[in-house]
């Protein structure tokens, strides 16, 4: 019996050895040779056994029992952060398991264009691969109840910038960052609007806002451009944007806008209806908004192209009439 004992009991300390050893290898020596990579996708969730077999699955660790021991000694096993991991050549264990701990996950970007529609929004989402396309295969409706939206429609919704994220996070966490960002700033604009707007609330503001960003060629323009569509909308004047007949084309617009296409009705077409569209037709950026929140004091109620990106702007038809023949006829 005692020669048994001694026997586990040196069986028990060689075990030991040899684990110690290999938490000690696993703690000094590199998981994978210089010059390789690979990336490691942690789910929200995953517990260190998990992760352990996922490292031996990518025969980066020989005992993922030993790594997951090397885990608790260090106190790292219930720190896991979800994301998704690069592991260079170079990086240990230890090192692997710290920067999961302090969620060090590979940072990506995407950017949303001032001007974009939400089918290009959702384009660019679908198209990027960093990201977990969970809108993938749903409809508008839906998307907006994911996102916590109150509006009807998705359009103009999503402020156009550039967002930096996870690798991994889901395209319903963007565009709710996105659909957030541009409520505070809306409602920041709409609390220090001017007082005479033609506008009743901060939606309506969006739409003005949205075709303001369509129209403009030159930014140092944007403001007047707000202030001709103010100007409109207060005297009951059709804002005649042909932007927002363009959107309201959808497919059926070629890249050329015929006399036929300003005279056939749709909810967008500011040529036949007073007013403004029933949505936003693209995403406006903080200059649009702000141009149609505090527009400056202007007579104007018309502008063409000059040719040059800038604008013409005209207080009277007269004025404008003779601005058309020079910029546009010549």
């Amino acid at each position: 019996m005692r020669r048994f004992l001694l026997l586990l009991l040196v069986l028990v300390l060689v075990a030991a050895g040899i684990a110690g050893y290999a938490v000690h290898d696993y703690r000094t020596t590199p998981l994978i040779a210089e010059g390789a990579a690979v990336r490691l996708t942690v789910e929200p969730g995953t517990g260190i056994r998990q992760l352990s077999r996922q490292l031996h699955a990518k025969d980066l660790v020989d005992h993922p029992k030993v790594f997951a021991l090397l885990a608790r000694l260090d106190g790292k096993a219930n720190q896991l952060r979800a994301g998704v991991y690069e592991i260079r050549g170079g990086l240990t264990g230890r090192d692997l398991l710290d920067r999961v701990a302090r969620g060090e996950s590979i940072q990506e970007q995407v950017r949303f264009i001032e001007g974009w529609t939400f089918r290009q929004v959702r384009a660019v989402l679908d198209a990027h691969t960093g990201i977990r396309h969970d809108t993938k295969g749903i409809s508008e409706s839906e998307i907006l109840e994911k996102v916590g939206a109150i509006e009807k429609s998705p359009e103009g919704l999503f402020f156009p910038d550039s967002y930096h994220f996870a690798a991994g996070t889901s395209d319903i966490v963007l565009l709710r960052q996105a659909y957030a960002r541009m409520r505070k700033i809306l409602e920041g604009a709409w609390s220090g609007r001017a007082p005479d707007l033609p506008v009743r609330s901060p939606y309506e503001a969006l739409i003005l806002a949205s075709i303001v960003e369509k129209e403009t060629g030159r930014p140092t323009d944007r403001p007047l451009i707000g202030a001709v569509f103010a100007n409109r909308l207060r005297i009951g004047m059709r804002l005649q944007s042909d932007p927002t007949v363009i959107y309201g084309m959808g497919s059926r617009f070629d890249g050329n806008l015929r006399r036929a296409d300003l005279e056939s009705d749709t909810p967008y077409n500011t040529y036949t209806r007073i007013g403004l569209p029933p949505t936003p037709i693209a995403a406006p950026g903080a200059a649009s908004i702000a141009a149609v929140m505090n527009p400056p004091a202007s007579r104007a109620l018309y502008f063409v192209a000059r040719g040059d990106g800038t604008s013409e702007f005209s207080a009277t038809l007269d004025e404008h009439n003779r601005a058309v023949a020079r910029f546009q006829r010549r």
